[in-house]
């Protein structure tokens, strides 16, 4: 996330509505996502979506750890080669679609953003990428009505992290241990 920020070329779709959100309110980065997160869990509730540990450790972590990274950031070189800001962007796309695989597939429970993409792929029946590009083209339209940056590398995102995650997903997903018919374990009987 905060690659893509720092890059310059536009920032992720819910980034975009961050920004926004931020510069209205006056609130730092972190706090407004964390704010954010809160909401968006609360979209869950008709859609029957329960949250885990992975959850809460999302909004904790990204919102409390966001700020801090931006600010590291700060401290290379301004401004940066178009390569470098071009880098930055492409690997910050990349890892938040691994990170989802992830988180995502260590079924721990997803983040506020995850889940509500879940929770509409379950009701729905749509596929992955359908769903998560419609919802951050949603998102990136808000952000942008109340001043959020956009650009290239939003477009990026949006365009590629349905993809992504339909990709890494899949594979980084923990199977679920199927029960032995007779042993309420799945375990054989000693």
């Amino acid at each position: 996330m905060a690659l893509v920020v720092h890059a310059g070329l536009g920032s992720m779709p819910w980034d975009v509505l961050t920004q926004g959100v931020a510069r209205h309110t006056g609130a730092s980065f972190g706090t407004v996502t964390l704010v954010t997160s809160a909401v968006v869990l609360a979209c869950w509730i008709p859609l029957r979506q329960r949250p885990g540990i992975g959850t809460v450790a999302n909004v904790l972590v990204i919102g409390l750890l966001i700020d801090p990274f931006l600010a590291a950031l700060d401290h290379l070189p301004d401004p940066l080669p178009l390569a470098a800001r071009v880098a930055l962007m492409a690997a910050g796309i990349v890892l938040n679609g691994l990170a989802t695989g992830l988180y995502v597939g260590a079924r721990l429970g997803p983040g506020p953003r995850d889940g509500l993409m879940t929770g509409l792929v379950a009701r729905t029946g749509r596929p992955i990428r359908l769903v998560r590009t419609a919802i951050e083209v949603t998102v990136v339209a808000a952000g942008w009505a109340l001043g959020g940056t956009v650009g290239v590398g939003t477009v990026a995102y949006a365009l590629a992290i349905g993809p992504l995650v339909q990709v890494f997903l899949p594979r980084l997903t923990v199977p679920v241990a199927t029960p032995t018919p007779g042993t309420p374990t799945g375990r054989p009987p000693r």
